[in-house]
């Protein structure tokens, strides 16, 4: 295992030993133990830094399944490097902030801390994956750790609710992704998504091609929460807030982010990708605007704001396609949107963790998240007020902050897209400009309602469970650590351009290093009076009117019935299907054994027959048979008929005798076929056999011959008969044809030398089915440990006799 490797599961591991500190060592926060883990890890991947800027990606890999082609191929470029970055970076801060969110006297802290920790290795393994295998198990692990970070909280319905919305949208887009993966590797004969890239060219125009780009997006738009799928987002807020300022800034959400980004190089040429990507991003960017605004609860705006901004990441990927489609240049303005999408996705996780942690502090303070009890703590908060108002304001896309560097270029990919004639956009490409500028301007909204209903206006002190107080500076520093990056960034923002930002485009790009060679950047804070400024003062002023007016208009919402809400069509859509699960359990469900036996036949007989039908692998050849004797047709008579009479025998002693005889005829064929070892064996299991029935069957009653006799039912006879059907048609199709050679041959050259034993029946069972042999001893002795248990409890009254 390289170094890479270990970094990568290195929070896995430490998570195995969290259990033990919290116990062992409860005088010290447990997560003063954790935080060491991501604050190695950042300084660690930042040493990458110059290698992603030379453009010379770190590879290493450890074989895991090498003859299925599934191998940990750890791949660190300008892409996975950038995200590696964020997640351990806004962990640290992440982890630090919990220290003095959660109160170690009232929360399991080694619950919380193992799958913060789980979640951590799950990302980076996403991100650092060449591997599409490895990379699907990793993606599944943050369904499963988001999962049990999102219900943390269990006793609370709404958290056992929110994660159970969590993992099955998340896990179906994961189901997805898994069939994507399979048509894409079936189509370039390789795991490896640097590989599939090298062939693209020989299998795109594939109809599987198409498929496969759509499950690899349905699986971005959930874990994403693009629309429709976003509607478990805001739901995950009853996660803890430490959970919810990096599952939304650094984690889980951006994961779909990365998805697309990553397989972009592969899909990204096709028109298809384009008008998803875009339009999907795009329409989630408004929704989520629109609907942030009618919330009352800090962090539900935040989770509203947070798909609005994944919309508006997703749409930027989507509109960066563009560039594919001309003549790339390295200052080829279809390259913007590309780069504006990495620059807003590193602001984004600055202004959004910071919020959030903004929201926690006020609940954690106030007893309160609800705006409408909030109001006039900017005097008894002002720390807190500022990082509000900060975070908000690049949020909003206001200079001087960093998210309006990135807003202006949003707009400017927009535009330039639009009026490219590319896709026919000349007709509804129009609607992308509208779309974001719409989008834009409820944004402001939102983020000036999360300041003003928060900090300003009257004081509300009579309705606050809680005496408002400025938090404690170590839950004020991570924040405070995020919003001076807002500031930093902002001012300075080509301290990111050619460190982070464009070898993350590149590995986007790659087009765009293979064309021009290199692809110098940077980034101005003014660009003069163009048009992307007039729509900025356009967003602000259009904003405020309608936040002034908000009163007014509000109401509006209410009147969208809650029956067309894609809240409501989830829920009722689990209703139908608990109830049609109850109907058919109860109608299949039966108890008894009967009908069970009924349907597993019947499926067996459908299968195999259908199978040798359609797919003509019925053969009959006597070539391959040997000749039957005279003796071994008497003997087969005999074992057909004493089988037979079993069923008619009315005294039990003749039902133990005839089946002795089963048994025996059994043994003398195993004589006959030159097998004494099998013929002893069986005739000492039989002689066994047929002592124990008689000792048991000794000391009960004869066959009553009034016994009520079984009906004859038509169905179970046309089962019985199908499944003998289905048998004999298999056993003579496989003695008439033989796909391989025999393997007798192998053990008979082989028996002395490899297993130096002279007996073949014996040195096949013991050595090379060896394993084969124990699994059916470890199965013999669970049963004899659930037996011996059963009559032990019998006799010390464990069992109601």
């Amino acid at each position: 295992m390289s170094l890479l490797h270990l970094a990568i599961l290195l929070p896995l591991l430490v998570s195995l030993f969290i259990p033990l500190l919290y116990k062992k060592i409860r005088s010290v926060h447990t997560g003063w133990f954790v935080l060491l883990v991501p604050l190695t890890l950042v300084i660690y991947f930042s040493q990458f830094i110059s290698q992603t800027m030379a453009g010379k990606p770190v590879t290493a890999t450890m074989n895991w399944i090498p003859s299925l082609g599934i191998n940990f191929v750890a791949y660190v470029d300008g892409l996975g490097l950038l995200f590696a970055l964020l997640i351990t970076g806004i962990g640290s801060l992440v982890v630090l902030y919990s220290v003095y969110y959660l109160d170690p006297k009232k929360e399991a802290l080694h619950n919380f801390y193992v799958y913060l920790l789980l979640f951590m290795t799950a990302m980076l393994g996403i991100v650092l994956s060449d591997n599409m295998i490895v990379m699907y198990l990793f993606w599944e692990l943050t369904s499963i750790s988001s999962f049990l970070l999102i219900g943390y909280w269990y006793e609370r319905e709404r958290s056992r609710y929110g994660a159970q919305k969590s993992m099955l949208i998340t896990v179906f887009g994961g189901l997805s992704m898994l069939g994507g993966i399979s048509l894409l590797s079936l189509l370039s004969g390789s795991f490896s998504i640097r590989e599939s890239l090298a062939t693209v060219s020989t299998y795109s125009g594939d109809p599987l091609f198409t498929v496969s780009l759509v499950l690899f997006l349905l699986a971005a738009f959930t874990k994403s929460a693009q629309f429709p799928f976003h509607i478990w987002l805001p739901d995950a807020m009853e996660a803890p807030t430490p959970v919810s300022a990096y599952l939304h800034s650094a984690t889980m959400v951006k994961a779909g982010l990365y998805l697309v980004a990553r397989m972009s190089p592969i899909f990204a040429e096709t028109p298809l990708w384009f008008y998803l990507v875009s339009s999907v991003g795009m329409f989630t960017l408004f929704w989520g605007s629109l609907n942030a605004v009618k919330q009352v609860d800090l962090k539900a705006i935040l989770a509203y704001s947070t798909i609005s901004q994944l919309g508006l990441i997703m749409s930027l990927l989507g509109l960066g396609a563009a560039a594919l489609q001309v003549e790339i240049l390295p200052d080829s303005l279809y390259t913007i949107a590309t780069v504006a999408a990495v620059f807003h996705l590193i602001n984004h996780a600055t202004f959004k963790g910071s919020l959030f942690m903004m929201a926690g502090i006020i609940d954690h303070e106030t007893g309160t998240r609800d705006i409408r009890k909030l109001g006039g703590l900017s005097q008894l908060m002002p720390v807190t007020f500022t990082i509000a108002t900060i975070g908000t304001l690049s949020m909003a896309g206001v200079p001087p902050f960093n998210g309006f560097l990135s807003k202006e270029m949003f707009l400017t990919g927009v535009l330039e897209v639009s009026n490219s004639g590319l896709f026919h956009l000349e007709t509804w490409g129009l609607l992308f400009p509208f779309f974001a500028v719409v989008g834009s301007i409820f944004t402001f909204v939102y983020s000036i309602l999360i300041v003003y209903r928060t900090f300003l206006g009257p004081k509300q002190l009579d309705k606050l469970p809680k005496k408002p107080h400025e938090a404690p500076i170590g839950m004020l520093l991570p924040p405070l650590v995020l919003v001076s990056l807002v500031i930093l960034i902002g001012l300075f923002p080509n301290l990111l351009s050619n460190t982070l930002i464009r070898p993350a485009v590149e590995a986007i790009l790659p087009q765009v290093v293979e064309g021009g060679g290199s692809f110098p950047l940077k980034i101005k804070l003014w660009h003069g009076f163009n048009l992307e400024l007039f729509l900025t003062l356009l967003i602000i002023s259009v904003g405020t009117i309608l936040f002034l007016t908000l009163p007014k208009w509000r109401s509006l919402y209410n009147r969208m019935p809650k029956q067309v809400s894609l809240n409501h069509q989830y829920d009722a859509l689990l209703r139908r299907g608990e109830q049609a699960s109850t109907a058919i359990h109860d109608t299949v469900m039966t108890g008894y054994m009967r009908s069970y036996l009924v349907y597993i036949f019947g499926f067996i007989v459908v299968l195999v027959l259908s199978s040798l039908y359609f797919l003509d692998a019925f053969r009959f050849d006597v070539d391959p048979l040997s000749s039957v004797h005279a003796y071994e047709i008497v003997l087969v008579l005999v074992l057909v008929g004493s089988a037979l009479s079993i069923t008619f025998a009315r005294s039990r002693l003749t039902s133990i005798i005839l089946l002795g005889v089963v048994g025996y005829t059994v043994a003398l064929f195993f004589v006959l076929f030159r097998a004494p070892d099998l013929a002893l064996t069986q005739l000492v299991i039989e002689t066994v056999s047929v002592a124990l029935f008689l000792l048991v069957f000794y000391h009960m009653p004869e066959i009553s011959r009034k016994e009520e006799r079984i009906k004859f039912r038509l169905g179970n006879a046309a089962i019985s008969a199908l499944v003998g059907l289905s048998v004999t048609l298999v056993a003579l199709a496989s003695l008439s044809q033989r796909s391989f050679a025999s393997i007798a041959q192998y053990y008979i050259d082989n028996v002395a030398d490899l297993a130096a034993g002279g007996n073949m029946v014996n040195v096949i069972l013991v050595d090379f089915r060896g394993f084969d042999t124990l699994f059916e001893i470890s199965v013999l002795a669970i049963a004899a440990l659930g037996i011996y248990a059963m009559i032990n409890f019998r006799k010390t009254g464990g069992i109601d006799k």
